[in-house]
């Protein structure tokens, strides 16, 4: 079966040689019952893309224009091989001067992607910006070095890691994090506070790659997740930092993952696809740098 195109897009705006952003989709699903569904996660996001408006009534701009290629999934069961092909399929687009925009599955399908934008970018000015509802910095939980809780640790090998959203962790975790790389929800909600943004925009480098574990926002934003948390970020609030982050550094790439559809609840396929776009769109009218 030929693949869905994000936006439901045709030629010539889906054609792989014209396109600016490229889509890979990694249906990832582990043997973890609490993540049963995942691997439904990225076509149900693309299913959703068909049906939302492409003009971005904030920034009145039209990200599409700049083409969109979705890859066929890239259907692995072995986590150690689907980890290398992410890696390999994202350093190749990345060479190609593909925006990468990967969507899971679960979370472990970011892994590949650290390693290839820390080769991309080599010595270069890079960091890694986290957004979750957990830390996921174990060293190994049950069930491999792999699970959603140990995500991250494979991060911190490549490159610097801030956290943004975080409301859950182990005490091993608390343990070991380190001073002012952890922004917590409960403090990004503040209203009355905004001294946060100010740090932590300056925490990022001059290049940045994005992963989002979907259950960063408020459950009753996002239910379709497989570990939600109370208190989690609200649409507006998480715009409004992605938008400072696109105008401070240069979003590299991004990977969006952890949706669980709904079967009665299509909801949360639409806010996924609708974040994944504005990701793009705030790409777009930063000059696709």
């Amino acid at each position: 079966m030929k693949q869905k195109q994000f936006g439901s897009l045709r030629a010539p705006l889906s054609d792989f040689e014209n396109a600016k952003y490229v889509v890979l989709p990694v249906p990832f699903e582990s043997s973890n019952p609490a993540f049963k569904g995942s691997e439904k996660g990225p076509e149900a996001l693309i299913d959703a893309s068909a049906n939302i408006n492409l003009y971005d009534i904030h920034t009145e701009s039209e990200a599409y224009k700049a083409g969109i290629h979705t890859l066929e999934a890239l259907k692995e069961r072995s986590a150690e091989k689907m980890i290398k092909e992410v890696q390999a399929k994202t350093l190749s687009l990345l060479k190609k001067k593909k925006f990468p925009a990967i969507i899971g599955g679960e979370h472990a399908v970011a892994i590949g992607a650290f390693k290839a934008f820390s080769d991309y970018f080599k010595d270069k000015d890079f960091s890694i910006l986290h957004f979750d509802a957990h830390l996921a910095m174990c060293a190994e939980a049950e069930g491999g070095k792999y699970h959603h809780d140990c995500v991250m640790k494979f991060a911190s090998e490549q490159a610097p890691v801030v956290h943004a959203g975080v409301r859950s962790m182990s005490a091993g975790e608390a343990e070991k994090t380190e001073p002012g790389r952890v922004y917590y929800g409960h403090n990004m909600l503040d209203s009355s506070n905004k001294t946060w943004m100010y740090e932590f925009l300056n925490k990022l480098s001059g290049n940045v790659f994005i992963t989002i574990d979907l259950d960063v926002l408020d459950p009753s934003l996002m239910p379709a997740v497989a570990t939600p948390e109370p208190g989690g970020l609200q649409w507006e609030g998480f715009i409004e930092i992605l938008t400072r982050v696109s105008e401070k550094t240069n979003i590299a790439g991004v990977c969006i993952a952890g949706l669980i559809p709904i079967k009665y609840n299509k909801a949360p396929n639409f806010i996924a696809a609708q974040l994944l776009y504005k990701i793009l769109t705030l790409k777009y009218i930063s000059g696709l740098k």
